[in-house]
């Protein structure tokens, strides 16, 4: 069958009350209802179709449409030729079965229109990231790519929303100084829960954050707290802390540096009152033994140090960000091994330093002084600051822990030169 025109599917030349008699039957919806799917698909209108298990007033309906028995079997076939000829030849629908459904069910939408104005729609959803910063382009490509904005909004129009919500957020993004989540929410979206977990828009928002800030892929409510303070929105400021020793700049940092005795600072104190001076070196550990030994062995007389304890913390960040952004040279150890590169690639992506004992030829050095050492385990990963660091840890495969050379980093420290 030829595709029916615009003045057919008006229905201008159907005879509708007897076609509502005849092929409108409650009993013939089922074969209506084919009929017109095969034409949202633009498929012919020839051949048969077939119901399972009819009704005997569903198979006398047949009958009185076709002018005979359809049949016995168990299944009742149709074939929408021989009804397309019943309509032309009674005149009831001059044009055939396409305009005859069309009148009884109204205006057919092709597929393939309507995903054409969907792409479309999904398109323009799209236009409000061209209004963010050069550095997010890559990140808004990728979300154009993946499959996650469909999954979240589900319609090109909630995508629209959503994504508008989006680039507001990040173009006020990071804050500075640091503000609590729900009240730049409140200011910028106008709902203070507008980023709580689980919403959309607190999805898409923190995937764009991550690719402003370079913090990198997790998991977790401790992650998700991470990944919004790098932007400078605090969901606990009480909760992400860093170890310190000997920094001064606060009365109680001064106080405690008198001591000789570590200091745990909060995030919302390094936010509200960071440190007022910058020390020319601060070093940079990776495990609290460091700086428990380093307090027990120099005390007062310990150069600066800060302990990561792990992956980077939001209070971490903050203060090796303000400390560096005043001047200071951080000078970064940790351990040798997998999981310790890539600590210090994620703090690296964050804020810059200088390796402290942390090349390769150190840790050559390290094993060779080190017959027991463990084996290296878990999956390799690169080495910014010296390319030929995973190069040696291949080879020699075993894993050197900060303990290990836990003597030389103390000497560092309480001479308080600057090492590389």
């Amino acid at each position: 069958m030829a595709v029916i025109g615009p003045d057919q599917e008006r229905g201008q030349r159907v005879d509708r009350d007897r076609l509502g008699r005849l092929l409108g039957d409650p009993d013939l919806v089922w074969l209506v209802e084919r009929v017109r799917r095969r034409m949202e698909r633009d498929e012919p209108l020839t051949g048969p179709v077939t119901l399972t298990a009819p009704t005997t007033a569903e198979r006398a309906a047949a009958e009185r449409l076709l002018g005979r028995s359809p049949g016995t079997g168990r299944s009742l076939s149709v074939r929408l030729d021989a009804v397309d000829d019943v309509l032309r030849r009674s005149g009831i629908s001059p044009d055939g079965l396409a305009p005859a459904v069309t009148t009884l069910t109204g205006p057919v939408d092709r597929l393939a229109e309507i995903r054409a104005r969907e792409a479309v729609a999904w398109q323009d959803a799209y236009t409000s990231l061209a209004t963010l910063r050069p550095e997010l382009s890559a990140w808004a490509d990728q979300l154009r790519g993946e499959g996650l904005l469909r999954r979240l909004a589900r319609t090109p129009e909630a995508a629209k929303t959503l994504l508008a919500d989006t680039a507001t957020a990040l173009r006020a993004l990071p804050a500075d100084p640091a503000v609590s989540l729900p009240a730049f929410a409140a200011t910028a979206l106008g709902d203070a829960h507008a980023l709580d977990d689980g919403t959309p828009l607190a999805t898409v928002v923190l995937s764009g954050v991550r690719a402003l800030t370079g913090f990198p892929d997790g998991s977790g409510a401790e992650w998700r707290r991470e990944a919004w303070a790098s932007a400078g929105l605090l969901r606990d400021a009480l909760s992400s802390t860093v170890l310190t020793l000997g920094l001064r700049g606060t009365p109680a940092l001064d106080w405690m540096t008198d001591a000789g005795e570590p200091t745990v600072l909060t995030l919302r104190q390094l936010t509200h009152s960071p440190p007022r001076t910058a020390p020319a070196v601060v070093y940079v550990c990776e495990n609290p033994t460091v700086l428990a030994t380093a307090a027990d062995t120099n005390g007062p007389a310990c150069a600066p140090l800060v302990c990561l304890q792990g992956q980077p913390s939001a209070a971490a960040l903050t203060l090796l960000r303000h400390l560096h952004s005043q001047g200071s040279g951080l000078r970064y150890h940790g351990d040798f091994d997998w999981g310790g590169l890539r600590i210090a690639g994620a703090l690296l992506r964050r804020v810059a330093w200088r390796p402290w004992r942390y090349t390769a030829a150190d840790y050559r050095a390290a094993a060779a002084a080190t017959p027991l050492a463990p084996p290296l385990t878990g999956t390799p990963t690169t080495a910014a600051w010296d390319p030929a660091l995973p190069v040696a840890l291949t080879e020699l495969g075993v894993r050197i822990e900060e303990e290990t050379v836990l003597d030389a980093l103390i000497a560092d420290m309480g001479l308080g030169r600057e090492t590389c």
